[in-house]
């Protein structure tokens, strides 16, 4: 099975960026499609950003114009850089196929972004 392990994330203050990234491991992505997902306290996991095999990207409305996702499918890679983070964006931060299977995912990073 197909291991999913996300770093990048950490404590930033309102405006700051940051840089996700996702590795796989044990097998190379063979979907069409990858995605950073998120999930704040209290709230469902909802996808923010989502990118084709051919490099095709999509966001939703919240963090368009400021999230940009990518890939690098040699490396079984997905990236998210983050300019002009807002507290909204606090949650941890996932990355996996899409549409995303039910049981498997990894621990995800922790976003926070405080003054």
């Amino acid at each position: 099975q197909v291991q999913l392990v996300e770093s990048g994330g950490g404590l930033v203050q309102p405006g700051g960026s940051l840089r996700l990234s996702c590795a796989a491991s044990g097998s190379r992505f063979s979907t069409p499609a990858m995605g950073w997902y998120r999930q704040a306290p209290g709230k469902q996991r909802e996808l923010v950003a989502s990118i084709t095999r051919s490099g095709s990207a999509n966001y939703a409305d919240s963090v368009k114009g400021r999230f940009t996702i990518s890939r690098d499918n040699a490396k079984n890679a997905v990236y998210l850089q983050m300019n002009s983070l807002k507290p909204e964006d606090t949650a941890v931060y996932y990355c996996n196929v899409v549409p995303p299977p039910r049981n498997n995912w990894g621990q995800g990073t922790q976003v926070t972004v405080s003054s």
